[in-house]
């Protein structure tokens, strides 16, 4: 599956953003599909995933009820919504296949810059 976030931009300390990601695929429905990001010179780190199976999603804890991941199994998307900005959220967002982001491999799609400013 292809994928292609976009929706970033430029936001103030306390605003908010919704990114969205284009996925190409038949099978999309049947995938657990995440959210990550990376910051410059730092590690990617894991947001949120919204499972297939189970159909909730995990956030990790300095995103937890700031962040919502959702999904639109007919239309092909997913989507954060990031409220309560921090400048520390500052970084490329992707989204990717969970077992993909599991493995390590490299998202199927470019990323979305996000930016807050203090």
């Amino acid at each position: 599956v292809q994928l292609q976030a976009f929706g970033g931009g430029l936001v103030q300390t306390g605003g908010s953003l919704r990114l969205s990601c284009a996925a190409s695929g038949r099978s999309f429905s049947t995938y657990s599909m995440a959210w990550f990001r990376q910051a410059p010179g730092k590690e990617r780190e894991f947001v949120a995933v919204f499972t297939y199976r189970g159909r909730k999603a995990v956030y990790a804890d300095s995103v937890k009820d700031r962040f919502t991941i959702s999904r639109n199994n007919g239309g092909n998307t997913v989507y954060l919504q990031m409220n309560d900005l921090k400048p520390e959220d500052t970084a490329v967002y992707y989204c990717i296949k969970w077992s993909d982001f599991y493995n390590g491999l490299r998202p199927k799609g470019q990323g979305t810059q996000v930016t807050v400013s203090s």
